[in-house]
């Protein structure tokens, strides 16, 4: 299915479900869950969803450099059990992984665990039924479920990106089977990620990000200062590829956390401005060899670097990511970066 032109292969096989899925576990073509077989019949329907010509290749998908055509990013859309109506969304969360800041080369092929997070906002969250409230992270919603596989799929199938092979992730994480959520805009207390990444308030995007995985940040701090400083000693980690490199941490607030931040006059700037101070690590925390990373990767921007020396976790306050989702609840997860990535945006085109 990694074709340099972007054109799937027609292949004849009997209509058999199981026998379809032992072919595409066979050939590598899926991510060991059952998929559902990308018929003609099948692919016309979710490509009815656009009307962008099926042969307009929309990136070249790192590492392998797979030509991502709309009719090859329906095929795995299908496989992952989408809506045609999911279709612009996952065009355009294709187009953000291609993002030369997003860095796809080097999120594909690392030891890193790293997977790929997609963030669903405006409109779109409730016309096509994306999950921003309870269980946003886990399962039980269609839309996040299937829009996320779907990515996941392209990655692997149209990028290269296969285990043990181009992938050479240590242990992996589960959110490489699917990682995708919306923001809960309705119980935010603060501007959406969408006008804050310079999007308008009635656009619809998806935003992906390279993410290490998931922490549990469970306080019930109902003061400002005492909440950021028990998640500034939670998100301090010396075996950190963000205080190595200067990252893009991500904090995903619940709506209880976020009001009462809020609550106490806390704009989102403020929160990663005390964040960025709270967070610098003692270089002497870091492991020797670690240390010396730090030192060849952070050298232009930190200049000499003592034991004593206090390493952002970020190159600045405003690379510190913050969006509201989740339901009920005194919990918040920080969601480590990959380091030498950023996140990217795209508007989704319903046409």
């Amino acid at each position: 299915m990694n074709t340099p032109t972007g054109t799937p292969r027609i292949i004849e096989c009997d209509d058999d479900l199981e026998a379809i899925n032992r072919l595409y576990a066979e050939r590598e073509w899926s991510d060991g869950l059952p998929i559902v077989p990308p018929t003609e019949a099948r692919v016309e329907r979710m490509l009815a969803a656009t009307a962008r010509a099926r042969t307009e290749v929309v990136a070249n998908v790192a590492p392998g450099f797979g030509a991502a055509s709309i009719e090859l990013i329906a095929v795995n859309a299908v496989m992952a059990g989408c809506a045609p109506a999911l279709l612009p969304v996952l065009i355009g969360a294709v187009e953000a992984v291609a993002d030369v800041r997003f860095n796809l080369q080097a999120v594909q092929a690392t030891t890193n665990p790293v997977a790929v997070w997609a963030i669903i906002n405006g409109p779109a969250t409730q016309l096509l039924g994306f999950n921003a409230g309870f269980n946003c992270l886990g399962e039980g919603n269609v839309a996040n479920a299937t829009l996320g596989r779907a990515l996941r799929l392209i990655l692997r199938n149209v990028g290269g990106g296969l285990p043990g092979k181009m992938d050479r992730a240590t242990h992996g994480q589960p959110g490489k089977y699917t990682f995708c959520c919306a923001e809960n805009e309705a119980d935010s207390p603060w501007t959406s990620l969408r006008t804050e990444r310079g999007f308008d308030a009635d656009a619809s995007t998806v935003t992906v990000v390279a993410v290490e995985g998931t922490m549990n940040m469970n306080t019930h701090a109902k003061d400002a200062f005492d909440m950021l400083r028990v998640f500034a000693d939670t998100i301090q980690h010396p075996a950190s590829n963000e205080y190595t490199h200067g990252g893009e941490p991500w904090i995903m607030f619940s709506p209880e956390h976020a009001q009462v931040l809020a609550g106490e006059g806390w704009s989102k700037d403020d929160v990663k401005h005390k964040l960025f101070e709270l967070t610098r690590l003692p270089a002497y925390r870091m492991g020797v060899r670690d240390l010396g990373r730090v030192k060849s990767s952070r050298k232009d921007e930190l200049g000499v670097i003592y034991p004593d020396s206090l390493l952002p976790i970020a190159k600045r306050a405003d690379d510190i990511c913050i969006m509201v989702a989740g339901g009920p609840g005194t919990h918040t997860v920080y969601m480590p970066c990959f380091g030498n990535s950023r996140a990217a945006t795209r508007q989704i085109r319903f046409e």
